[in-house]
């Protein structure tokens, strides 16, 4: 009698250990899935986290190539071409000196003198020099001068007339305190030049 209630439990025994077997063997096989499941997520994670970065980069250079078009079209638009040396090959200071000529040539005909004239070439905060720094030369010249109204107010008209494209930056004016009619000014043009 014992083995006829034992025989209807040898089945239900018999798949519980089958179950508990298959658990054992496959334990291992899920944790071993599980872990391959969270190092993939994690480089999922790192790969997501450098193409962000790549696309940000992407779009930054995509932004300084827009504004880089636009300003070459804003040149373009000016009608004043950029001054182009007769040689090519030359350092900054060298393709420079020919426009400054001609604007130190402006200087003497409206007979504004010059007290100093600084120079700073290829000045790195310049857009140009940022994006195509290897296409122009730049100077910035920081110049005080002494003129009379008249004078200096030919000597701007000129300026804007002249040939090539050039920035003004800035033109500080003070009149001299013995001679109200004479001018202390503070002049910032930069020259930009083709390489």
């Amino acid at each position: 009698m014992d083995s006829d209630k034992l025989k209807q439990f040898i089945i239900p025994i018999f798949l519980v250990v089958l179950t508990i077997a298959g658990v054992v063997m496959l334990a291992p096989k899920v944790v071993e899935n599980f872990q391959g499941y969270t190092s993939v997520k994690a480089e999922i994670e790192t790969k997501n986290t450098t193409i962000k970065e790549k696309q940000a980069k992407l779009e930054e250079y995509k932004r300084k190539e827009q504004e880089e078009k636009a300003m070459e079209k804003a040149n373009v638009q000016s009608g004043k071409p950029f001054y182009k040396p007769v040689m090519s090959g030359m350092d900054t200071e060298a393709v420079i000196a020919g426009e400054f000529a001609e604007i130190l040539q402006l200087v003497r005909v409206n007979k504004i003198k010059v007290r100093s004239i600084k120079y700073d070439y290829d000045p790195q905060d310049d857009a140009f020099v940022q994006g195509a720094g290897d296409k122009y030369n730049v100077a910035r010249l920081n110049m005080e001068m002494i003129a009379n109204y008249g004078n200096y107010d030919n000597f701007l008209k000129e300026l804007y007339k002249h040939e090539h494209f050039l920035d003004i930056q800035s033109a500080e004016i003070v009149p001299y305190k013995k001679n109200k009619r004479v001018l202390l000014i503070n002049f910032k043009v930069k020259l930009y030049a083709k390489k």
